[in-house]
């Protein structure tokens, strides 16, 4: 890896944190640990996070409230919520809230592993992007608009808060608008990967709608195609 990435693991159970420690210090990575979401917290606050991997239940704060927090403050790193249920209520809820990933309890070492190698991929490009200079585009349809040299994302000129994965889903329907992207296409594209679960896509989509439109049951910009997939319509 050209850049040390530095990874908190927030999990009460010391056994499960010091595990995953070992194999992602392995992979060259450095790792901060906390024992609960106030402690989890404190570490952001301190430290350049690059990535999360949250425990969603917990003593004195749960990885649900951490999350929230975490998102509130502005901090817009990768966060993967792990969960020893396989409801998948905890799992859209941890979407809606903000994590980009979900991993039921038990799993392998390997799995967590190649998430954690995914998501950093993509925040490392999303980092680059808002680092670039002179290359940027703006790209506009009806009152919202996408500015890829500045990572950002307006409706009707204000500013619009979104995760890197957000903004990946919005750049890549925003520069080809009315063309129909089906989950598994906006899922392969957006992870480079293959797509496995595109649950979290329809996730995705519903958090971009709550921001962009201003009735997200009547929405003006991000559409569905039934059966088909999704598009940002030309207007």
């Amino acid at each position: 890896m050209e850049e040390k990435y530095r990874i908190l693991i927030v999990e009460d159970d010391k056994e499960i944190r010091e595990g995953i420690e070992i194999y992602l210090k392995n992979q060259g990575y450095e790792v901060l640990q906390a024992a609960n979401g106030a402690q989890g917290l404190e570490a952001a606050k301190e430290t350049e996070i690059h990535l999360a991997i949250v425990d969603i239940m917990m003593p004195v704060m749960d990885g649900m409230t951490m999350l929230m927090k975490l998102r509130e403050s502005g901090k817009d790193f990768p966060v993967i919520m792990l969960s020893a249920k396989s409801e998948d209520m905890d799992k859209i809820m941890g979407l809606n809230m903000g994590a980009d990933d979900y991993m039921t309890k038990p799993f392998t070492p390997m799995e967590l592993l190649a998430r954690v190698h995914s998501q950093l991929r993509r925040y490392s490009k999303y980092l680059n992007a808002t680092k670039a200079e002179g290359n940027g585009h703006v790209f506009t349809i009806g009152g919202l608009e996408l500015n890829e040299e500045t990572v950002e994302v307006f409706v009707d000129g204000n500013p619009v808060q979104m995760t890197p994965t957000e903004f990946k889903i919005v750049q890549l329907l925003i520069k080809n608008p009315g063309r129909v992207f089906s989950a598994d296409e906006i899922y392969e594209r957006i992870w480079n990967e293959r797509a496995v679960n595109t649950d979290t896509i329809m996730v995705h989509v519903r958090n971009i709608r709550e921001k962009i439109e201003i009735d997200p049951r009547n929405p003006k910009y991000l559409k569905v195609v039934w059966g088909v997939g999704y598009k940002i319509e030309k207007q």
